[in-house]
Formats: structure tokens, C-alpha cells, sequence
């Protein structure tokens, strides 16, 4: 069970998930995407370039660049990053699993694996998500899109941190504490510290009048995605892993009888 058998096993987990993750963004995403891009090109002023066709790219060539037609967009685009995305948090989780196999008290590596898995979730993705939702189309300030994207990775970071923290204040309070208690402990831990940084870093409400349902769809769908994508990972990843270790674990049986014999 070396580092580099994790790490295959994350790109694979990873591509799996990117692709699961382009399903459900291209049918339950994209629908609320194209609602608020017609709001925005609706409320757009009379001398902006518009699209003649369906088949136009929701980007402006005012500098001569590329222009992207929506299609592929949808399409191709999304599907190329969300694949991109998963195969790399997939290498990125899995090398953490392989970082903390033996290190949490009597887990098996597939328990660690799933463990971080699910505080990568947590901290990585729905926290953040909490505290700075994903906003679609034709909603915030385009002048604060630098404070705005700074806000949110400053948030993350935090959460990441803190999220490790807490686990490595766990693994030490485990053996006098017990399973429970130090499960307590961690996590309340984790969550007085992001409360109070939620509450101390700066909100964002540039939504305007958007419409509210529109706005629902579009958040859900964006964290349906982002839950996808990191539960494919987590399960494949954990039935590789346990499978990895498995055979080795036979093979550490075989050598030992043949040694004995």
C-alpha cells in the first residue's frame, strides 16, 4: 500500500467522478444557467453585442478573442472541466488518504480513506459553500469579483485548516477519550471556530431583484454537483483501496505460512 497505489487509484476514482459530476451539472445545471442567462442578456443594454442565434457563445469579442459558442459550452466545456477538476481532487484526496493510513487510531485504510474523504467534503466544499453560495449569471458586481473570489478561498483555507487541526486534536484525544467523545470534541471544535470565522468575514449580497426560484435551482444544482463529485470519489476510492488492501493483506498471510513452514 505505497503512495503511488493511492494515487492511481485517485486518478481513477477522480475520472469517474468527473464524469458522473458532468451528468447531473449538464441535466439538472444547466437548465437554471440558461434562465439566468437570458435575465442577463434580457437586461442588457440596447448597445451591447447580442447573439444572432441560439447557437451563440455567452462571451463578448470586444478584443478579438475566441468566441466560444454556448454549445460547446455545455457541452464539451463542462465536460472537459469537470473532468479535469475530479481526476485532480481525486489524485489530491487520495494521496491524503495515503498520508494518514496507520496514523488514526485502528483504522483499516479503508476507513481512513473514507474519513477523509468526508472531511475533505465538509471542509473543502460545503462549508465554503455555505457561507459563499455559488451565484449565477447576471447577479454580483463585476468591480468586487476579486474581493468576492479572495473572500471565499480565504474562507476555505480556513476551514481546511481548521478541519485538520481538529483531526489531528482527535487522533490524540482518542486513546483517553474514547470513539464518542473524541468524535464530539473534534468535531464542536471544527464548528465553534467556523461559526465564529463565518460571522467575522465579510458577507456578499449583490443578488439584486433576481428571481428567487431561479436562483434555488441554480444553488442546488451546484451543490448536487459538487456532492456528485465527491462521493464518486469517496466510494471508489474506498473500494479500491479496501480491494489494495485485501490483496496485500493475503499476500502478508502467504508469506508468513510459507516462513513457518
Amino acid at each position: 500500500m505505497t503512495a503511488r497505489t493511492f494515487l492511481i487509484h485517485g486518478l481513477i476514482a477522480g475520472l469517474l467522478a468527473g464524469f458522473a459530476a458532468f451528468l447531473v451539472a449538464y441535466q439538472i445545471g444547466e437548465p437554471p444557467v440558461e434562465a439566468a442567462i437570458a435575465l442577463e442578456e434580457a437586461g442588457a443594454p440596447a448597445d451591447a453585442h447580442t447573439h444572432e442565434s441560439p447557437e451563440a457563445g455567452h462571451s463578448h469579442d470586444d478584443e478579438g478573442g475566441t468566441e466560444v459558442s454556448r454549445q460547446n459550452q455545455s457541452t464539451w466545456g463542462l465536460l472537459t472541466g469537470t473532468v479535469a477538476i475530479g481526476t485532480a481532487l481525486g489524485g489530491l484526496v487520495a494521496l491524503a488518504a495515503a498520508g494518514v493510513v496507520g496514523r488514526i487510531g485502528r483504522l483499516r485504510p479503508s476507513q481512513s480513506t473514507a474519513l477523509v474523504a468526508l472531511i475533505g467534503f465538509v471542509a473543502v466544499a460545503l462549508v465554503p459553500f455555505l457561507k459563499y453560495p455559488a451565484s449565477p449569471p447576471a447577479t454580483g458586481n463585476p468591480d468586487t469579483i476579486g474581493d468576492r473570489t479572495s473572500y471565499y478561498f480565504a474562507f476555505l483555507a480556513i476551514s481546511l485548516l481548521v478541519a485538520i487541526a481538529a483531526t489531528v486534536l482527535g487522533t490524540r484525544l482518542l486513546p483517553g477519550l474514547g470513539g464518542y467523545r473524541t468524535v464530539l470534541v473534534a468535531v464542536g471544535s471544527y464548528l465553534v471556530v467556523l461559526v465564529l470565522a463565518a460571522e467575522l468575514m465579510p458577507a456578499v449580497k449583490e443578488l439584486g431583484e433576481f428571481p428567487a426560484q431561479t436562483l434555488w435551482e441554480f444553488r442546488r444544482a451546484s451543490l448536487l454537483t459538487i456532492a456528485t463529485m465527491w462521493a464518486t470519489i469517496g466510494v471508489v476510492l474506498v473500494g479500491l483501496v479496501g480491494r489494495a488492501h485485501e490483496k496485500v493483506a493475503v499476500e502478508n498471510a502467504r508469506r508468513e505460512l510459507a516462513a513457518s513452514l
